[in-house]
Formats: structure tokens, C-alpha cells, sequence
């Protein structure tokens, strides 16, 4: 059988590999020109000259007859990536938006080239096996006494918490239990914790409020004490922590937050989209000490994992905390094919179709292993320290706080919120550097959230001297 020309050609197949090789080669080179052009961290000029450079060479983008289909795959690679903002720059520090693996980007292709479709056993046969295993073993590393732990692939952090939210909801009620579930969470829980409860039509969650950045367990304990009390709440309660907050990367008090859900007989949910990986590493994965008596927990492999994008889960102790997920449609797990031991996949998600992201995260583990994903995280966490000297010893920077994770926030002494505003936005303007922002009761702050575990100690002095080239004298 023949090549099918290359606009018109199927990926996968026997004669798929054959039909992606020369449009590979013309991608990777669109790649390499795009991010020699941009030359930096983002492209220079702001969303004007973004959005014109778009208009310029991409439409039309429905045109009457189409155009080589390798003239077209270069010039809209070349131009994304020109109009990038490169997680792999040194100076791209301003989000949680990792630099992927090329290994995981590699397999990530065959994804896309095999497709499968994880709602059913005989659109995915072997990667439904894949996801299962891989799955399991993730839920291992954050419940390790369990007999059976399992995880949920999600599309990351925001998935995750609204499942856990969902999960809670449905779970068995306390005896006498006839109200709404009730969650409570700090101020400095990800915003997708208020989304979950709107989208379940909950209550508006109970925000405690964190001036130092993480819960108090006192605060906790006073609420919980009057929701679970008499005449408080007739529901459930969720508590939810969060290893690893967006702002800071602060870790909320896991023992003594997990012993307060069990003092009330709430159940405690833990996000830990950012500081989940820390598991795999052997000097820092007794910073998420507790994490283990969760109800649930979230990952995200996308963040501190180097996984493109998707890559979450939602890890839970055991297979029965699922079972609210069970769901059945005829086409997809018809009762019989199950009981003739057909793989139910559908209570896996609330997704239907869904891209086969596991395989990536299999082949990052079987490749590195705890040991080598253990040491990027030690590396990453590393240079966080690193940034944290140089702000220290520089008379003309303020630190906000030695950093837990790899998230540092710092300032030019004596800027203010204007002021700091504006350094932000002439640096990204510029397409010099790109770093976020963070509030806190002591004011703005800007952000370096550092997830390159190869970015040296230059590329950081340099990012200081960024800054400091547009601090106002």
C-alpha cells in the first residue's frame, strides 16, 4: 500500500510512521528556526505585535484551496513558536507551566498517533492496562500502607479538585447527616476549589483566612468545632489543604490538619498539584509527611513533573472511593461484555473521550525511575535556594521568605505596588523575562516560580540584573 500524500495521510497504521518521519523533520526545524527568531523567554512587543504577526502569516486559515501541507505545517509551527513563552528559557519563571521532557513529549506523539480513546476496553485495549498499572503506582508513592491505592488521570489540578469535591459529596453521610456538604478551605487555596462548589451547586466554601500564607490549625479547629457541633452543619464536612500554594508554594500543616478532620469527623482533601512530586524525592518527601491520611489527593505531573500538558490525577486509598464514578452506557460497557470481563473504563472519568495522557507519565517513570525524577525535583528545588542567596546578599533586592518549594517572591527595596507592576509588564513587553506576581498581606511581590532543573546560577544573576536594569532610581 502507497503513501497517501502527507496532507491527506494517516498517522498510524503500518505505513503511518512512513507518512509522519518528513513531517517531523519539517516541525522540529520550524522549532528550531522559531525559537532562534524569538531569541528570549517571550516575544518581544506585547499582544499587539503578537496578534499581528498571527494575522500576517497564518490567514487566511480557511482558505478555498488548501496550500503544501508542508508549506502550511511551517509556517503555523514557525510562528507558534515564535509567539511562544518558553517554560525552557531560564527566564520564563512566571507560572506553574513546566518545561517538558523530550521524552515525554516523544511519547506523547505516539499518543496522538495511536489515539485511543480511553472510554472503552476496545477503543484503548493495551493502554487501558497502561493507565491502570501506572495509575496504581502513582497512588502507592502517596499511599503507601494501602492494599489496593488507585488514581484517576485527570486534565490536571482544577479536575482533580472538583472530582475530590464531587467524591466527597456522594460519600456515605455521618449518621443523621441531611444537609448540603459543607467545604472548608484557607484563603490560599487554588480558585478551583470555589468553581468545584459552584459547579456541584454547593454551599459557597468557608474561606479561613492565612495571613502567613498557610492554615492554622487553631482557626480549624474553631471552625470545624461549630460546623460539626450541635446546631452547626446537618452535612459533611471537606476540609481541604494544599501542599503547595499557587502564590508561594507554602504547604499548609498536613499531621495536624489531618488529625483535626479526624477529632470532627470531616473528611480532608489535599491538593497538592505543586508539591506532589516531592514523594519521589528521598531528602524532601518528608515535607508532605500526612499526606497519607487524606480522603483524597491531587497531583499534577504537569507542574513539578515535566509532563506537557495534561497530566494530573487524583489519587484515593482504595478502589471503593470511586464508586460514585460508576456510570453506564451500552455502547461503551454494556453489563454483559463487563461480566464477561470486558474492562469498564467509563467510571474512570467523567470525561468521555480522552487522550491516552498516561502514556507519557509511564515512560518519564520507567525511564528515570524514582531515583531520577527524585533528583530533577532535588535540582529544581536547589536552584530555588540558589535565587533566595543571591536576593539575600543583594542590597537592592528584599526576599520575601525562604522558598519551601520552588516558588520565590522578592522586590526591589522600597518599589512599590505601582512600581513593581510596571517592571513586570516592560519585561514582558520587552520578551526579556517573564515573572509573575503575587499579593500578600505585606503587598505586591514579584514572583520566580523556577521549574528548570537545569537553569544556573547566571541565568539567575542575570534575571536579577533584568529587573534591577528597570527598578526607578
Amino acid at each position: 500500500m502507497s503513501v497517501a500524500p502527507a496532507g491527506t495521510a494517516l498517522a498510524g497504521g503500518t505505513d503511518g510512521p512512513r507518512a509522519l518521519r518528513p513531517l517531523l523533520d519539517t516541525v522540529l526545524d520550524a522549532l528550531t528556526t522559531g525559537a532562534q527568531d524569538r531569541s528570549g523567554p517571550l516575544p518581544p512587543g506585547g499582544p499587539d505585535a503578537v496578534a499581528r504577526a498571527v494575522r500576517d502569516t497564518c490567514l487566511p486559515l480557511l482558505p478555498d484551496e488548501g496550500t503544501d501541507p508542508h508549506t502550511a505545517l511551517r509556517t503555523l509551527v514557525h510562528t507558534l513558536a515564535v509567539g511562544a513563552a518558553d517554560p525552557a528559557d531560564p527566564h520564563c519563571a512566571a507560572h506553574l507551566h513546566c518545561p517538558p521532557l523530550a521524552l515525554a513529549t516523544a511519547a506523547d506523539l505516539a499518543a496522538s498517533a495511536l489515539n485511543p480513546s480511553m472510554d472503552s476496553w476496545d477503543q484503548a485495549p493495551a493502554a487501558s492496562e497502561l493507565e491502570a498499572h501506572t495509575a496504581r503506582a502513582l497512588a502507592a508513592l502517596v499511599y503507601p500502607a494501602a492494599a489496593a491505592p488507585d488514581a484517576l488521570v485527570t486534565t490536571g489540578g482544577t479536575e482533580s479538585n472538583q472530582l475530590a469535591a464531587l467524591l466527597a459529596r456522594e460519600a456515605p453521610r455521618p449518621p443523621g447527616a441531611t444537609g448540603p456538604l459543607r467545604i472548608v478551605c484557607g484563603a490560599n487555596a487554588h480558585h478551583s476549589v470555589h468553581r468545584a462548589a459552584w459547579l456541584l451547586g454547593l454551599p459557597e466554601p468557608l474561606t479561613l483566612p492565612t495571613p502567613h500564607g498557610t492554615l492554622d490549625p487553631a482557626t480549624v479547629h474553631t471552625c470545624l468545632a461549630e460546623l460539626t457541633g450541635r446546631g452547626g452543619c446537618t452535612g459533611q464536612v471537606l476540609l481541604v489543604a494544599t501542599a503547595g500554594t499557587t502564590d508561594a508554594g507554602a504547604l499548609d500543616p498536613l499531621p495536624a490538619l489531618a488529625d483535626l478532620a479526624d477529632h470532627h469527623g470531616a473528611r480532608l482533601h489535599i491538593d497538592a498539584s505543586y508539591g506532589g512530586p516531592l514523594l519521589f524525592s528521598t531528602t524532601h518527601r518528608t515535607v508532605l509527611t500526612g499526606l497519607a491520611r487524606a480522603h483524597t489527593v491531587t497531583l499534577d505531573l504537569h507542574k513539578l513533573g515535566w509532563q506537557p500538558v495534561a497530566a494530573g490525577l487524583l489519587a484515593v486509598p482504595t478502589p471503593a472511593a470511586l464508586t460514585p464514578l460508576a456510570h453506564q452506557a451500552d455502547y461503551l460497557n454494556a453489563d454483559d461484555d463487563t461480566e464477561a470481563g470486558v474492562p469498564d473504563l467509563l467510571g474512570r472519568s467523567l470525561r468521555t473521550t480522552r487522550r491516552p495522557d498516561i502514556l507519557k507519565i509511564a515512560v518519564t517513570l520507567k525511564a528515570l525511575g524514582r531515583q531520577g525524577l527524585g533528583d530533577l525535583v532535588d535540582r529544581t528545588l536547589a536552584v530555588a535556594q540558589t535565587l533566595a542567596d543571591l536576593i539575600d546578599a543583594h542590597p537592592g533586592y528584599e526576599l520575601h521568605s525562604r522558598p519551601t518549594l520552588t516558588t520565590v517572591l522578592f522586590r526591589p527595596t522600597g518599589a512599590d505596588d505601582a512600581t513593581l507592576a510596571t517592571i513586570r509588564r516592560t519585561l514582558l513587553a520587552e520578551g526579556h523575562a517573564v515573572l509573575g506576581r503575587a499579593t500578600t498581606p505585606t503587598g505586591l511581590w514579584l514572583k520566580a516560580t523556577l521549574l528548570n532543573p537545569h537553569t544556573q546560577p547566571g541565568d539567575l544573576t542575570h534575571l536579577l540584573k533584568l529587573v534591577e536594569g528597570h527598578t526607578p532610581r
